[in-house]
C-alpha cells in the first residue's frame, strides 16, 4: 500500500515582527515577540486568538496570510517558509489558506459585482469547466451560506448589508474549500443575531468540511461560542493555551483574568469593565 501522508500543516516558529516607532529615532515597537504554535488541517478545528486591541493579533494574521513579511521567525506551510515559496507555491497556499477580514467592504472592488468577485475565484483556481457549471457552483456556495442567490447576484457591494458583505467572503470560502480560514475580527461589525449565524456557518465548516479556523478576536462571548482552543495574546506574547473551557473556567495568567472579567454580566448590580488596566501586567 502507498505511504499515507499527513495534510500540510502550518507552523509558526519563533515569530518576530517589529516596527518603527513613530517620532522616535530608531525606536522600535515588538508588535509579535517569537510567538509558536501549529496548526492542522485535520481534524478541522476552530482555535480562537484572543486579545485587547493593540496586542498584535491582526499583524499575526498578516504574517500568516503573507501579508506581512516577519522581521524573524517563520511561517511554514507544509514545510516550506511562505515568504520564500515560488509564485506557483503562493498560488497553491493562498488557495489552502483563506481570509476573512473584519469589513470585506474594504477589500471589494465596489464596481465589482458579488457574481464577478466569485466567477474570479472560480476561473483563478480553475474550479469549473464552465461558466455554466462554475455559476452553479456559484449558487450553491451561496445557498450554503445562508443567502439566496437570485436577491445577491447582480448586485455591488455597496446594495448588500454588512451581514451580507460578510456572508459572501463564506461563500468564496465554501467555493474554494480550502484547508484553512484565518478570520481576523470578522463579526465585530455585526449585530448579535447575524453574529451567531455567522458564527453557526464558521462551525459548520470546520464540522462539515474539515476546515480549521483561526478565528482573531477580542470578544470571549463568541470565542465560548465557537468552542474548540484558544491562545491569549498580551503584548505580542502568547501567555496561555489550551481548550476554551479550560481556560475560561480555571485562567492561570492574571490578565487572562483581566479579559473575562471584563466581560459583562447579567446582572445590573455588576458594571462592564469596557477598559482594562493592563499596563503592569507582563507577558
Amino acid at each position: 500500500m502507498p505511504e499515507q501522508t499527513s495534510p500540510p500543516r502550518i507552523e509558526v516558529d519563533d515569530l518576530v515582527q517589529e516596527f518603527r516607532a513613530r517620532g522616535t529615532a530608531g525606536g522600535r515597537t515588538v508588535a509579535v515577540d517569537h510567538v509558536s504554535f501549529t496548526l492542522d488541517a485535520e481534524p478541522g478545528r476552530i482555535v480562537s486568538l484572543v486579545g485587547q486591541s493593540g496586542s498584535g493579533k491582526s499583524t499575526l494574521a498578516r504574517n500568516i496570510l503573507g501579508l506581512q513579511p516577519p522581521t524573524a521567525g517563520a511561517v511554514r506551510y507544509d514545510g516550506q517558509d511562505v515568504y520564500a515559496m515560488s509564485r506557483r507555491q503562493l498560488d497553491e497556499y493562498r488557495r489552502a489558506v483563506q481570509p476573512v477580514f473584519q469589513d470585506p467592504y474594504a477589500i471589494f472592488n465596489p464596481v465589482y459585482t458579488v457574481d464577478r468577485v466569485l466567477h474570479m475565484a472560480v476561473r483563478k483556481f480553475r474550479l469549473a469547466s464552465s461558466a455554466e457549471k462554475g455559476l452553479a457552483m456559484i449558487r450553491e456556495s451561496l445557498a450554503a451560506v445562508k443567502l439566496d442567490p437570485d436577491q445577491v447576484l447582480g448586485r455591488y457591494p455597496h446594495q448588500l448589508s454588512g451581514g451580507q458583505r460578510q456572508r459572501v467572503m463564506l461563500a468564496r470560502v465554501h467555493l474554494l474549500r480550502p484547508q484553512y480560514v484565518v478570520a481576523d475580527e470578522p463579526v465585530s461589525m455585526l449585530d448579535a443575531q447575524v453574529r451567531k449565524a455567522f458564527l453557526d456557518i464558521l462551525r459548520a465548516f470546520s464540522s462539515e468540511h474539515g476546515m480549521t479556523t483561526l478565528f482573531i478576536t477580542h470578544d470571549l462571548a463568541t470565542v465560548h461560542y465557537v468552542g474548540g482552543d484558544m491562545m491569549v495574546l498580551n503584548r505580542g506574547v502568547v501567555v496561555e493555551e489550551g481548550p476554551v473551557t479550560t481556560v475560561m473556567s480555571d485562567p492561570q495568567h492574571e490578565y487572562t483574568r483581566l479579559l473575562l472579567d471584563s466581560v459583562p454580566r447579567p446582572d445590573p448590580d455588576f458594571r462592564w469593565k469596557d477598559r482594562l488596566d493592563v499596563a503592569d501586567v507582563q507577558g
